[in-house]
């Protein structure tokens, strides 16, 4: 059994949610503009053979180039929704992780303070799956308007004035389905992440302290333990990462029952698959520089600075000097 890190009084679920949410707007403020590079090249060549005519040549390239031809406003495409859906996400993630793994370790009849791997996994894949349900609609057009470009153009191009006219547009076109679109591979991609996130953070903190590496509440301890987990993220959600961006992304038709469908995609089973058959298994990892980029600083920051607001509130909070 594992020493608890944290002192004092658990956060309840509403404190849970506000501080993650905190930390992963600091974190999306940085994170954004490799997540900008990362939708275009996972668009980049879709569905072509041969990987089709390349606009961008790595995760630098397309740097260089939305710099020079749009400028930071380019870069930072979709930050407003990202902000949103980055509160939603990560409150969730953050907020619910730990409230459903205690209850789950009760369930099991072990202490809730008890470090498990099953229902850590189990807890960080369900809290995901929630903010990803919460958030979708607020990553659909986030994508979207990450993947717009009026000179480079990559994949399906959808122009939206700003978030609340994407929302309306959307709406106006497919009505409430249309805002709900992708959310399978939504939560396919986020409960991923989410499984080995938290708690890939929490053993490689839990090992650091427990064999004196580093102390609890050093920045240097969070640092290290985020790291960790980013790259673990990384590694498990790309391939679902790039199937909901293209699920995202691609044209709609409407069908013969009258409703509006993907054009390319039926489900993210069916965006892999077509994917595998057209690109490879290189297909399934466009983008992953740009990814590595994006997940690395990101998880990093958001961890980092949600232990670091968790500890200062707790000391204003419960009154320590």
């Amino acid at each position: 059994m594992t020493t608890p890190l944290s002192v004092g009084k658990p956060l309840s679920t509403a404190e849970g949610f506000i501080c993650g949410g905190i930390a992963a707007s600091i974190a999306v403020t940085v994170s954004n503009p490799a997540e900008v590079a990362k939708t275009r090249l996972q668009l980049q060549g879709e569905l072509a053979k041969n990987g089709g005519t390349k606009v961008y040549k790595n995760a630098l390239d397309v740097f260089s180039k939305t710099w020079k031809n749009e400028g930071l406003r380019g870069l930072q495409r979709g930050l407003p929704p990202a902000y949103a859906y980055q509160i939603l996400l990560n409150g969730s993630r953050l907020g619910f992780y730990e409230p459903f793994r205690r209850n789950l370790n009760k369930f099991l009849g072990r202490s809730a303070d008890e470090q498990l791997t099953l229902t850590s996994v189990m807890a960080g894949a369900s809290s995901g799956a929630v903010g990803a349900s919460l958030g979708n609609p607020l990553f659909l057009i986030k994508a979207r308007m990450q993947a717009y470009s009026p000179v480079l153009p990559v994949g399906a191009q959808h122009h939206y004035k700003s978030s609340f006219h994407a929302l309306s547009t959307i709406f106006k076109a497919e009505g409430a389905r249309g805002l709900v679109r992708g959310i399978d591979a939504a939560i396919l991609r986020t409960s991923m992440g989410s499984s080995v996130q938290l708690p890939s953070y929490n053993f490689t903190k839990n090992l650091l302290v427990t064999h004196d590496i580093l102390p609890a509440n050093s920045a240097w301890t969070f640092l290290a333990s985020s790291s960790v987990s980013g790259a673990c993220v990384c590694l498990v959600m790309q391939p679902a990462d790039t199937a909901l961006t293209r699920m995202y992304n691609q044209p709609t038709i409407v069908g013969p029952d009258g409703r509006s469908r993907g054009a390319l995609y039926r489900n993210p089973i069916d965006c892999l698959w077509k994917t595998f058959q057209t690109e490879g298994v290189r297909g399934w990892y466009k983008g992953s520089t740009a990814h590595f980029l994006r997940i690395a600083p990101h998880t990093i920051i958001t961890l980092t600075a949600n232990d670091l607001i968790i500890n200062l509130y707790k000391s204003y909070r419960d009154g320590d000097s």
